[in-house]
């Protein structure tokens, strides 16, 4: 076994409120981390800390947990610029532009799918993400939703089945046999490469009835729900979401009294996973994440990572959007984006620096991880531990 010290940490976000100053981020000051192999070890201050096989100075600079980003769309090909320079230029969003990266996602090879998904997923990782759940729903058909998982799952635990992200062109004149082909066919060969089910319920893509169907046949098969839910209007999905015990209901932007009573009722199972680029790249309403955090909802934070609404894959940037035009505090953005995400992922070994979880850190070059949102657009992410090892 080897192990590594990092010490000098001026400020060490743990995400354990038994440590430390006692609040939720469990924020010790002058600390250090111990990593054995691929799991933290010990934590604490650093004059406290054991022997070690190397050590590594972290100079009074701030140690956060990585950032798990529990909601993307990374196997995809081509990109939509003409789309956003567009809807920039004043056209409004709407569901159906997902068309377009569909048609090149079924034109693109296996190697280039793969390349682009390698390409992000390192994009990320130089931001601190280290863990990321990512999603079909390019393909459409059952060969292509099948090898998107199957790309997807080479490299991620948190692969999910959307192959209801919208109705398959094919099936412009029969969405209930897409329906159908979504709930056989098509979750038969695709389901063992996923953990997760999804849908996009939403005026354009299922309705309530068509998600809650696809949903349930995702269940039965072992699949765990997952819903993008309330992003463009009003309706059903969050209700849904909490009704099925989801793990998620993600979007959450237009929300009623009672869809965020029904989250907070179901903090310990169902999280409210904002998704804070889409609105930026949409110039849509934000959503309101002081409304859910003071209702006692769960929050987490992710890129929704994707070519159409939402082309970012860094958390920092998520981190400044949350605190600036969503009312949440820094501190309520980091832990959203950390343990946030880890609960909305239903895991425990990530998302948090203590022993036993999986040794995933990201180094600031900042004193204090305030800077995340004090600083927006800076790379402050200087350095990346993931399973133990140094990666960036």
């Amino acid at each position: 076994m080897t192990t590594t010290a990092i010490t000098n940490i001026g400020s060490l976000v743990t995400n354990d409120p038994s440590v430390g100053d006692g609040s939720a981020l469990g924020l010790i000051q002058d600390a250090a981390v111990v990593i054995e192999d691929d799991k933290i070890a010990w934590v604490g201050p650093t004059a406290k800390a054991p022997a070690a096989d190397d050590t590594y100075d972290a100079a009074g600079r701030a140690v956060i947990p990585g950032f798990v980003d529990s909601h993307s769309h990374l196997v995809f090909a081509g990109d939509r610029t003409q789309e956003f320079n567009a809807r920039m230029s004043g056209r409004a969003y709407s569901a159906g532009g997902i068309r377009t990266t569909v048609a090149a996602t079924r034109a693109a090879t296996d190697a280039e799918l793969e390349a682009g998904l390698v390409r992000h997923l390192d994009e990320a990782r130089r931001q601190g993400t280290t863990t990321f759940e990512t999603k079909s729903g390019y393909g459409l058909t059952v060969a292509d939703e099948a090898r998107a998982l199957r790309i997807a799952a080479a490299h991620t635990e948190e692969a999910t089945y959307l192959g209801a992200h919208i109705v398959s062109p094919d099936f412009a004149e029969d969405p209930a046999g897409y329906v159908d082909l979504v709930t056989g066919e098509m979750l038969e060969a695709c389901a063992p490469y996923a953990r997760w089910v999804d849908v996009f319920c939403e005026k354009g893509a299922f309705d309530g009835d068509q998600a809650r169907a696809i949903l349930t046949a995702g269940a039965a098969a072992g699949l765990i729900p997952r819903v993008h839910a309330n992003q463009l209007s009003y309706g059903p999905g969050v209700q849904l979401a909490v009704e099925l015990e989801a793990a998620s209901a993600d979007h959450c932007t237009h929300l009623t009294d009672a869809d965020v009573d029904a989250l907070a009722q179901a903090a310990g199972t169902t999280v409210a996973t904002l998704l804070p680029g889409a609105e930026f790249s949409t110039r849509a309403q934000w959503p309101d994440a002081r409304r859910l955090i003071d209702a006692g909802a769960t929050v987490a934070l992710s890129t929704d990572c994707n070519p159409g609404s939402s082309y970012t894959s860094s958390m920092p940037f998520c981190i400044a959007l949350a605190v600036r035009d969503m009312r949440m505090t820094p501190d309520e953005a980091l832990w959203s984006a950390t343990a946030g995400g880890a609960r909305a992922l239903r895991r425990e070994d990530i998302g948090r620096v203590a022993p036993g979880a999986r040794a995933d850190l990201a180094l600031l070059d900042a004193p204090s991880h305030v800077h995340l949102a004090y600083r927006p657009g800076v790379p402050l992410v200087s350095g990346v531990w993931q399973r133990g090892r140094r990666v960036h």
